[in-house]
């Protein structure tokens, strides 16, 4: 965008404290979208610089338009550099498990008597109650949540094909960055807001437990199931090439 017709969030500075792929997905949006985003790693970098193979484009994938600084969070020193930081932040974003920030003197609490019209986004594998505790993984809430079982044949539950609840969980988070940007205009003050793994799996698969809800009939997996419309499949055409067609109204039945 030019100067004359900026980016919406240019001239908000964020400062993501993230790793792999959940709270990196939450400051690429924001970065995406125009504001400052400065990534903290590690004095040696972000683990995600290093890996091989299947994820060796995560890196580059969720941390483009970023500035990045080097900290050794367990100095004194460092943890001096990150408040530094802080105090000029709009937005915090956090994805560590449960209790490190609070262990570096980075958590909400804290962060907000330093600057109290911070924004921060914290990215957890469970919402406050019986399991928050608990550090997740992507393929844990697949399994925990029932996606993975919707995504596989019947006794073959299936993790999805790209990284959906960390994605979903950062976009969660930006989306409530900006409610928060929103609000902070209205009020005066920060918040803390709360994104997560098991959360976003429940919501994505929230249509099949209504389904349950309303016809008392279980889902089956996408693989087996009776599809809502008469075409919607892939099919094998005559030269072995494999096409998907789908036919989901009258006025399509009627083209098709």
């Amino acid at each position: 965008m030019s100067e004359a017709n900026p980016l919406p969030y240019a001239g908000v500075r964020v400062v993501e404290f993230t790793h792999m792929v959940m709270g990196p997905t939450c400051g690429l949006l924001l970065a995406d979208l125009g504001a400052e985003v400065i990534k903290v790693e590690p004095i040696e970098g972000d683990s995600t610089r290093r890996l091989l193979g299947s994820g060796s484009g995560f890196f580059p994938t969720f941390n483009r338009n970023k500035k990045s600084i080097a900290l050794d969070l367990k100095k004194p020193e460092g943890v001096e550099a990150a408040l530094r930081l802080v105090a000029t932040a709009d937005i915090v974003s956090e994805n560590f498990k449960p209790g490190t920030m609070k262990k570096l003197g980075l958590d909400y609490d804290t962060l907000s008597k330093l600057n109290p019209r911070l924004i921060y986004v914290s990215h957890k594998g469970f919402l406050p109650g019986p399991y928050d505790h608990r550090t997740a993984l992507d393929e844990v809430v697949q399994m925990m949540g029932g996606l993975a079982y919707m995504t596989g044949r019947s006794g073959d539950p299936l993790r999805a094909g790209t990284s959906v609840n960390d994605i979903m969980g950062g976009m969660f988070g930006a989306i409530g960055a900006m409610a928060a940007l929103r609000q902070r205009e209205l009020t005066g003050e920060g918040c803390e807001v709360q994104a997560a793994l098991f959360e976003n799996n429940v919501f994505l698969v929230a249509q099949h437990m209504m389904q349950f809800a309303a016809t008392g009939k279980a889902a089956d997996p996408m693989p087996s199931r009776i599809s809502a419309w008469a075409v919607y499949d892939v099919f094998t055409v005559k030269d072995g090439e494999q096409i998907f067609l789908a036919a989901v109204s009258d006025k399509q039945w009627a083209v098709f």
